[in-house]
């Protein structure tokens, strides 16, 4: 069998535009492990599509379209970094095989990802982190190296997550302490955040995506990224990144719901639609303004908040990417609590006195200590 270095969990659109793709350039400069080995791990009928054509190793197209410094950019780039694709349910003894292979591990398995399945048990895991457990006990048995585990899931703190949620279900399968303790502490557990907006797939593999790319990877010792690349900054603090992509870029995504919601406008309405409707956009700009960028600003983060929002607005009105508010609604009240109620209590811990009364009043429904906040 041949050696993929790099074993991904995860078919998405999301992660072809943006680490395959990444490892694709960066193999074409030597400055990669290697090539990857997708994994498949749903039921998904369309991913499997999408699976065949990764285990066939055949390149795919990544169509990149939109605004950058307000010229427009509108490129096709073919991805060749995908050699190998499995699905765990039919051959989980070769997915074995490759993980125990790998240097590192990439995942991205959707906002539930993370969450556990009661009926998982140690030959025959459901959720995502008990396979992964599982499989971590088999590289541990196997006598492999450590790896590195790198979770794009947008989880705050995903590394941290994962490895959270893997030795939970080791210690309630009763898995050897020798093994739970080189898991935990030997394999390094990578926080990451990824951002770029991928708004379309292609058939049967490939995806459109917007040319602003980001991801920031903490370090810490034996650290091992998948490749080099001019859109990977690997910090020694990764909750900068992570603050101003919650609070500026998603919060905005939310907010511009929010209103299309309360206004009872079209699922198919779309956020560069948003940002064409100058009422929408006020709105838009006086949240930035008056409740969003003075708590960066208290956090000694002003200048940078007022560069990103502005890289976010022109990502916004990206006239190429049709990024539906349907979509974006998916989940809307748990992404406004950690969203909308994440600032506020940012700004509260940070001793800003701040009203914010757009934002408390959106969770006032569901959260009833806001509701004479924002009286």
């Amino acid at each position: 069998m041949a050696r993929f270095p790099i074993i991904q969990f995860g078919t998405s659109r999301f992660l072809q535009a943006h680490v395959d793709l990444f490892v694709s350039e960066a193999m074409q400069r030597a400055e990669a492990l290697g090539p990857i080995a997708v994994v498949q791990t749903t039921e998904s009928a369309e991913n499997r599509r999408r699976l065949g054509h990764f285990a066939a190793g055949l390149p795919y197209p990544v169509i990149i379209r939109g605004l950058t410094s307000g010229a427009v950019v509108d490129t096709r780039v073919e991805v060749g970094s995908v050699h190998y694709g499995a699905h765990a349910s039919d051959q989980w003894e070769e997915v074995v095989a490759l993980f125990c292979q790998a240097r590192c591990m990439i995942s991205n398995t959707g906002d539930r990802g993370f969450e556990l399945d009661p009926s998982d048990a140690p030959d025959s895991a459901r959720s995502f982190p008990a396979k992964l457990a599982r499989l971590l006990i088999a590289r541990w048995r196997a006598g492999s190296a450590p790896m590195t585990l790198l979770p794009c899931e947008l989880v705050p703190m995903n590394g941290s997550a994962l490895s959270e949620a893997v030795g939970r279900t080791l210690e309630r399968w009763g898995a050897p302490e020798a093994a739970r303790r080189w898991i935990a502490e030997e394999c390094v557990w990578a926080n990451s955040l990824v951002d770029r907006i991928v708004s379309q797939s292609l058939e049967p593999a490939g995806a459109v995506a917007e040319p602003y790319a980001l991801w920031a990877i903490e370090d810490q010792p034996r650290l091992e990224v998948p490749c080099r690349h001019s859109d990977i900054v690997v910090t020694g603090d990764i909750r900068p990144y992570m603050r101003l992509k919650l609070f500026i870029l998603n919060l905005g995504h939310s907010w511009l719901a929010e209103l299309s919601r309360e206004s009872r406008a079209s699922p198919s309405l779309t956020v560069r639609e948003a940002m064409a409707d100058p009422a929408l956009r006020g709105e838009l700009d006086s949240l930035y303004v008056e409740e969003v960028l003075p708590v960066f600003a208290a956090i000694g983060m002003g200048r940078e908040a007022e560069a990103y929002r502005a890289t976010v607005v022109e990502r916004f009105s990206n006239p190429f990417l049709d990024h539906r508010f349907a979509d974006i609604l998916v989940n809307h009240e748990a992404k406004k609590k950690i969203r909308f109620g994440g600032l506020i209590e940012l700004a509260r811990s940070s001793g800003l006195a701040l009203d914010q009364p757009r934002l408390k009043r959106a969770l006032a429904e569901f959260e009833p200590r806001f509701s004479a906040a924002s009286g």
